[in-house]
């Protein structure tokens, strides 16, 4: 196993420096899933939660906390962001709707990070969104799936 990179010699937590790394394309892809009553997923398929659609409003709240993950996670880098990609799953025998997200970037540092934010948002929204009808609802399984590009390579959970 690694080093933990965030730590300098010292034992102090720092900014992790990538200025001496290439410019590579990076894509990391991540999902997570949120379990509800079979009669709140019938909620979100028919669009007819109160608070409207919730899987829409999911999908640009993972969008922008993609964008933000550096304001949330102190030691992250800001990144420019080439693209975030939201897709949701509606999954009647778990009686879950699975969040999966890719983010991309030209850059110096990965975007797993920026990933795994954006799916834990993407959830806690449709939480937030249907908590009127479901308090029960379970958050869970959100992980890294794979990650692509700068030193270390490619990652692909197996």
């Amino acid at each position: 196993m690694s080093e933990l990179t965030h730590f300098d010699a010292a034992g102090a937590a720092h900014m992790v420096d990538v200025g001496g790394k290439d410019e590579t394309r990076r894509v990391a892809v991540a999902s997570g899933r949120i379990r509800m009553q079979p009669a709140t997923l019938a909620l979100i398929r028919a669009g007819t939660a109160a608070k409207g659609d919730v899987l829409g409003v999911a999908r640009i709240a993972a969008i922008q906390a993609a964008k933000k993950t550096s304001e949330l996670i102190p030691l992250c880098h800001p990144l420019a962001l080439t693209r975030v990609a939201v897709d949701f799953a509606l999954i009647d025998a778990a009686s879950a709707v699975e969040c999966t997200v890719q983010a991309e970037t030209l850059g110096r540092t990965g975007v797993e990070m920026e990933a795994l934010t954006a799916v834990q948002i993407g959830l806690l929204t449709i939480y937030d969104m249907c908590k009127a009808v479901d308090r029960g609802m379970t958050i869970e399984a959100v992980r890294l799936l794979e990650k692509h590009g700068g030193k270390s390579g490619s990652f692909v959970a197996g």
